[in-house]
């Protein structure tokens, strides 16, 4: 996983790029625990803390723009 000083050193196409990454991962990975058992359940809670800082970065970059 991507650290906070990572992503912020991310350019907007990475981070799109990663977030949309993650999603695709947390999308297979609720598939997943609804269809049989996962190895490793903190993977889903992994990804979605991703999701929210990348989204918490790209939100601060737009009011930075404006």
């Amino acid at each position: 996983m991507s650290s906070n000083t990572e992503l912020r050193e991310m350019s907007d196409e990475q981070l799109d790029a990663t977030a949309k990454e993650a999603a695709q991962t947390l999308f297979r990975l609720r598939f997943q625990s609804q269809s049989e058992r996962l190895n490793t359940p903190s993977e889903i809670r992994k990804n979605r803390r991703l999701i929210a800082r990348i989204k918490t970065i790209q939100t601060e970059r737009q009011k930075a723009i404006s």
